[in-house]
């Protein structure tokens, strides 16, 4: 592979979202570690497994809206890979064929040679959210469901499934701490809708924004963050998270900015330029709910 292409798979990748993987599965890796029990080479595996799954999603998400038309004309959304002509579709769906049986030999690996089979339907459901976001006959984003998916998958589903490979164990607590990640995960897909919500429109994909409209959209993205920063204190407060979860109030700041520019801007397909603001608020609260994690007892 030449540089070229290999600049043209990394656009395909979409790298800046990968953070969106990596705070649960740390967050669980943390709390598992609370235990006593690392295992850093089960974590490599988690992370490698993880990452394919990640990258798969984002490539088939390609993939399907190119065949349904959905990044075609003024659409913003995907990574344009294959609106530029850089990548062909039957490569990118043999890639994400390939990732997929490779992310699921891994998963069988913890499932048969670690005896966790309670780890199936957490597989499943990572598949499933993984495939049919976009994908026939389900295509679930197409009708208000992805921030939900999203949500659990990149929630729940991570954190506890990353904490019970290591520690071979299900507990409360790490289910409690995926709240607030998986609000900010799914606070990601709710925004980086929102530029497309014409284009999206035009094709039938009711996403939450589309079903709101533009007004209440603008809301909806305030009441994610005011769920979130609820549930970070909150946990602070009952003691699931150490002291320094306070500090996440600290990124409000960064939110009014990212408010205030979405007020002054009538045609929201220039929010796409913003959305490092919404990465950066999931960054910095991710960072905080992890030194938080560390400084338990």
């Amino acid at each position: 592979m030449n540089r070229e292409a290999l600049h043209h798979w990394i656009q395909a990748s979409r790298p800046p979202f990968f953070v969106a993987t990596f705070i649960p599965l740390a967050a669980g890796w943390i709390l598992a570690g609370k235990l006593g029990a690392w295992h850093p080479w089960r974590m490599l595996f988690v992370l490698i497994g993880a990452f394919m799954v990640h990258l798969a999603t984002n490539l088939a998400n390609d993939y399907f809206d190119h065949v349904h038309g959905t990044d075609d004309g003024l659409s913003i959304g995907g990574s344009r890979v294959i609106q530029e002509g850089k990548i062909a579709p039957g490569a990118i769906l043999r890639v994400v064929i390939l990732l997929y049986v490779l992310a699921f030999g891994i998963a069988l690996y913890f499932i048969l040679g670690l005896g966790l089979w309670g780890l199936t339907p957490l597989v499943l459901l990572a598949w499933f959210g993984s495939f049919f976001y976009v994908a026939p006959p389900i295509r679930y984003g197409y009708h208000g469901l992805g921030e939900l998916s999203v949500g659990i998958n990149m929630g729940p589903v991570m954190v506890v499934g990353t904490y019970w490979v290591i520690s071979g164990r299900v507990d409360l607590v790490p289910f409690l701490i995926s709240i607030p990640i998986g609000l900010m995960v799914a606070a990601i897909l709710y925004y980086q809708s929102l530029p497309d919500m014409e284009t999206d429109r035009a094709v039938h994909k009711y996403t939450v924004a589309v079903r709101l409209g533009k007004r209440r959209a603008f809301y909806g993205l305030i009441a994610f963050w005011v769920m979130i920063y609820f549930s970070i204190i909150s946990l602070a407060l009952a003691g699931y998270l150490a002291w320094p979860a306070l500090l996440s109030l600290l990124t409000i700041p960064l939110l009014i900015r990212l408010l205030n520019i979405m007020r002054g801007i009538s045609n929201w397909i220039e929010l796409d330029s913003y959305g490092k603001y919404i990465r950066i608020l999931y960054l910095l609260n991710g960072l905080i709910i992890l030194i938080a994690l560390f400084c338990l007892p």
